[in-house]
């Protein structure tokens, strides 16, 4: 037997309307006690509103939709963890679309999430083409780029300061005495891999050390990635002493490059990374890492999002988290210190 609003109305001794206005939290005020009669009659009856006609009425959904480019990257599950925290405090379910970093998969999502009828589109654009553009361009639903931005989109956007992190991570390699210091950078197309890049090279030449002399390796952001392009610095005629490493998943390949090469991190061959994942903590030796502040980026991110109409773009600084792979003192195993960065 379906349970009405009018019989849990009946059941409290009011109105359906004032039942409406417990349950909806207004339009009007109502008493403490009478509140109290409803929600005990709510309970009791296992009363469940019908979301779909509420949403109708109040023409939003309370759901938000993001499209992450990898949900088995530890960086993208930590920034979507920390997007559906804000959005749950804020009355919101996140609806989350892997694309796989395939344009017609994230497309679809789009299309998808749009058809639901969200209230907002939180989009971390996979690499190559964004043939999304277009449906967003043809909705009115409100949306911002995480992470990185889309070249040509309007939209605002949340992300890093990559660039100064990247400088911060070599110039504290540089500060260990290391002077050979390599970079593999992430995918040449993604905006924050160049972005790093282009740290890394402000340091040396703020140094002094000719770009040439070091090499640029490029992979995918994981681990396969960073240990091919190890393998390929290392069995090089000018071994680096050092590399500063785009994300800490390469890192992590990196790293078992370095011991399948007979070398010892750090003494032989440091390392600093970017992202600041839980893992990064659990390395032998564990990461340095430049951390990104996932808990302020989930409040700045949905914040963005649900403003009418949504301020600039977003820079948020990274903290450097020192740890044995660059030469400072390794903490003991599972450090949680910079984990998140600070909020």
């Amino acid at each position: 037997m379906t349970v009405r609003r009018m019989d849990v109305a009946r059941l409290a001794g009011t109105s359906p309307a004032v039942v409406s206005y417990v349950l909806n939290g207004g339009p009007r005020p109502v008493s403490a006690q009478t509140r109290a009669r409803v929600l005990a009659a709510v309970e009791q009856l296992g009363y469940r509103p019908n979301g779909i006609a509420r949403s109708l009425r109040m023409s939003r959904t309370m759901t938000l939709g993001l499209v992450i480019p990898d949900n088995a990257n530890p960086f993208f599950a930590e920034l979507a963890r920390a997007i559906e925290e804000e959005s749950f405090a804020q009355g919101y379910t996140l609806l989350i679309g892997n694309a796989a970093e395939n344009d017609e998969r994230q497309t679809a999502y789009v299309r998808t999430f749009l058809a639901r009828q969200v209230d907002g589109l939180f989009i971390v654009p996979a690499h190559g083409p964004a043939g999304f553009l277009g449906e967003l361009d043809r909705a009115r639903t409100p949306w911002i780029c995480l992470d990185r931005q889309v070249p040509g989109a309007a939209a605002p956007g949340v992300l890093v300061d990559n660039r100064g992190g990247a400088y911060t991570a070599t110039r504290h390699l540089l500060d260990h005495g290391r002077r050979r210091i390599a970079c593999i950078g992430g995918p040449e197309d993604v905006m924050p891999a160049t972005d790093r890049v282009s740290g890394w090279r402000d340091a040396l030449d703020e140094e002094g050390i000719s770009r040439r002399a070091m090499s640029v390796t490029h992979s995918s952001f994981g681990r396969r990635g960073g240990y091919g392009a190890a393998r390929e610095l290392l069995a090089g005629p000018q071994r680096p002493d050092a590399i500063f490493v785009a994300s800490d998943e390469q890192a992590v390949g990196v790293l078992r490059a370095i011991a399948e090469a007979r070398l010892r991190c750090p003494d032989d061959v440091a390392v600093a990374s970017f992202d600041g994942i839980p893992g990064a903590a659990y390395t032998t030796p564990a990461l340095t890492t430049m951390a990104q502040p996932f808990a302020a980026l989930g409040r700045a991110a949905v914040a963005h999002l649900l403003a009418q109409p949504a301020g600039p773009t977003d820079v948020l600084p990274v903290a450097l988290v020192k740890r044995g792979s660059c030469g400072c003192p390794d903490p003991p195993g599972g450090d949680l210190t910079g984990e998140g960065a600070p909020a």
